[in-house]
């Protein structure tokens, strides 16, 4: 979806004028956001929505996306990058998300040892949470992609327990 159709689908359910009114911009403007942009018109140059991701692309920071999404209420995430990893990949996946997760508590515990938390230590947590929450998501993406049913299929019956969810 294109930013413009985003904003023409987000004017439906909210009044562009009250933007316009709390943006302290006219009306036209708001409005001139969410038509189509013409085929010369320069990157990044037409809407709020269009600048933001310039300003992604060309810092390739990801804390002005995790600062956007954490202003909502939310968290951002990659989307890990769809390899078809050998079926000996389950292992070093696991053992990755174990791995941050360790990380996590150890930072977590380190700043609570004299039962209080700085800012700073509070900044480091959020950190290692945001990594940790990246890895979880690569392994989890990779289990519903099926990645790792070929692990079965690989290892005889008497080397794998397995259990099912119901």
């Amino acid at each position: 979806m294109q930013s413009h159709e985003v904003l023409r689908e987000v004017f439906q359910s909210t009044s562009a004028k009250q933007i316009a009114a709390d943006l302290g911009l006219s009306l036209s403007l708001i409005y001139k956001w969410a038509e189509t942009p013409p085929a010369d018109a320069p990157p990044g140059g037409g809407n709020p929505l269009d600048r933001v991701d310039q300003l992604i692309r060309c810092t390739n920071d990801p804390r002005i996306i995790q600062w956007l999404c954490h202003r909502s209420g939310g968290f951002f995430i990659h989307n890990p990058k769809s390899k078809k990893p050998n079926p000996e990949f389950l292992i070093p996946a696991t053992n990755s998300v174990v791995h941050e997760f360790a990380d996590l508590l150890a930072v977590i515990a380190n700043s609570a040892a004299d039962n209080s938390i700085s800012p700073g230590e509070s900044r480091t947590i959020r950190q290692r949470w945001e990594v940790l929450k990246s890895v979880t998501e690569s392994f989890v993406a990779g289990c519903e992609e099926g990645h790792f049913e070929r692990v079965r299929a690989a290892i005889p019956a008497s080397g794998l327990q397995t259990s099912k969810a119901t």
